[in-house]
Formats: structure tokens, sequence, C-alpha cells
């Protein structure tokens, strides 16, 4: 299939054809009452549709004007080529034009991972919308978002991941369980390291027994791909001594914990300040600590 073409919508014109979409996916797939799926914000939002090569509509989401992106709806059978991460990036581009600090919306749990990896952190609650689990979600444009817990962190990491160009910086007690063992983050470096081209992962532990004691996912990760995923231990009693965690890539994201036994800290894809300060931070720990040649072999 040929990607969709994404574009903002002229609501007043092509409501039927956002609507069509929206009934499709939310009141007939997820059982959404009618009544709930158009409400007051809609003539008075920002709107985008894509179509497909035929001019067919397949997705729509909407902008309020409480800065807030809701409506999400891909068509089932064009689901995976990109379109929902493509109408995000429209609307994001539109909130950035009109400069806002920052846009948020209500995710469905099941899309947590989908829209960590463009950049949103979840905040808040757990709550119910329309008898469907929701969180809320914010991006800084740019900026860092409070971390609040173990998932938000986690989604910082996707999106960290999904944006790097070449290299990661990771900086851990001892592959951080509970953070670093979650599937969705070791999947999200996977990705990123079987990626065309060279990649580069460095982690520097505090102990590097306890993972591997533990059979810490990502170590395993690492031993199966070698060529990417470097570790080292801190040799220097100072270094031992830092009480924070954090994580940066080469496209100005990063994740900064200021006590790395616990989740809460700050962290975005768009913290350009942050991701420099920390890779500077890093560099000299890295040089004057120790390979840790024992957990290259695979067990």
């Amino acid at each position: 299939m040929s990607p969709a073409a994404v574009a903002l919508a002229d609501y007043a014109r092509e409501h039927a054809a956002v609507h069509a979409v929206r009934t499709t996916v939310f009141v007939e797939g997820q059982g959404v009452p009618v009544e709930l799926e158009r409400d007051a914000l809609d003539p008075v939002s920002i709107h985008v549709l894509a179509r497909d090569a035929d001019g067919t509509p397949v997705g729509t989401a909407r902008l309020t004007p409480d800065r807030r992106i809701g409506r999400m709806a891909v068509l089932p059978r064009h689901r995976g080529r990109g379109i929902g991460e493509a109408m995000l990036a429209a609307l994001v581009a539109h909130a950035r034009a009109q400069g806002w600090a920052e846009v948020g919306l209500h995710a469905q749990l099941h899309a947590l991972a989908f829209y960590a990896r463009v950049g949103f952190v979840p905040c808040g609650p757990v709550f119910t919308e329309a008898g469907i689990e929701h969180r809320r979600m914010v991006r800084r444009l740019p900026g860092a978002s409070p971390v609040e817990d173990a998932e938000a962190a986690a989604a910082v990491l996707l999106g960290l991941a999904a944006h790097a160009r070449r290299g990661l910086g990771i900086y851990s007690r001892a592959l951080d369980p509970g953070l670093l063992d979650r599937r969705e983050v070791v999947d999200a470096l996977r990705r990123f390291a079987t990626r065309p081209g060279r990649r580069q992962v460095r982690i520097l532990l505090q102990d590097a027994a306890a993972p591997q004691r533990e059979d810490a996912p990502l170590l395993a990760l690492a031993q199966r791909l070698p060529s990417v995923f470097e570790l080292r231990e801190v040799a220097d009693p100072v270094d031992a001594r830092y009480p924070s965690a954090y994580a940066f890539n080469d496209a100005g994201g990063a994740l900064f914990r200021p006590l790395g036994q616990r989740f809460e800290g700050e962290g975005g894809i768009e913290d350009g300040p942050a991701a420099r300060r920390l890779a500077h931070a890093f560099e000299p720990v890295w040089e004057r600590s120790r390979p840790c040649t024992e957990l290259r072999a695979l067990g």
C-alpha cells in the first residue's frame, strides 16, 4: 500500500469524512455511544484527515482549543503504515506554530507505547472515558515533562530510543529493575539496535554483578548484539556514590532521575540542554570506568 497523505481539514466542508472514520473506529469498533462520539468542540477544533491514494479518508484526529489532541482514529486495514504518527506530527507542528508550551492527550492504555514513541509522557491516574480506561499524556514543545512513576520513565525511554540517530547513553545503578527490564523498553532498544547503519548503546553501571545474578533481559539483549551494546562499571569510588540515574540520546532527548533507586524525575525527546549536560557528565566517567568483559559472553 502507498502511504496516506495527511493534511489539515476544513471541518465545515469535510465533517462528513471526519465522522465517517470516527464512527467506524469508535462507535462500530469500540462500542462508544454515538452521542459521545461528537461534541461541541468539533466545530472549533483543528482537524486532520489522512487519505489513501484514491482519496478515501482512512484516518483523522483533532486538536482542541484547550490544547489537547484527541479522536485519533485510523481504519483497521490501514494501521501499521505510520498514519497515526503522521497525523500526530501535523497536529504537534500546528501547536508549535501557535507558540504553545505543551500539548496533551487522553490515551487509551493499550496505546500508551504508541504515544510514548512520539514524545508523550503519561501523568496522573488512570481514568475511564466513554467506558474505556485512559491516562493523560503530555509533550513539551520543547522541554522536559515531569516523570511520576516507572510507566512515565519507560515512556521517555521509548521516545529516546525511537528518536535517537546513532547513539544512546544510559547511567544506571544495576540496570534499574522495574524500568530497564520492562518488555516495552527492551523491545524499543532492540528496534534501535537493529536499525540499518551503525548504532551504539553505552551503559554505565555502578554494580555489574547484580544484573548478571538476576538474568536481566537487557543484559541478554546486549550479549546478542555485542557490536552495538557496550557495558562498563564505574571504578572510581566517587562515581560509585553518584546518587542519580539518567539516559540521553544524540538527538536532544534526555531522562534524569535525581535518585537512582526511584523512578521520579523529568524527561522528554526535546530537551537539548539536558541532553548535552548529561552527555558532558557521562563522557569522563565512561573513560575512567572498566569494560565489563565478563558480561559479554552468553550464558
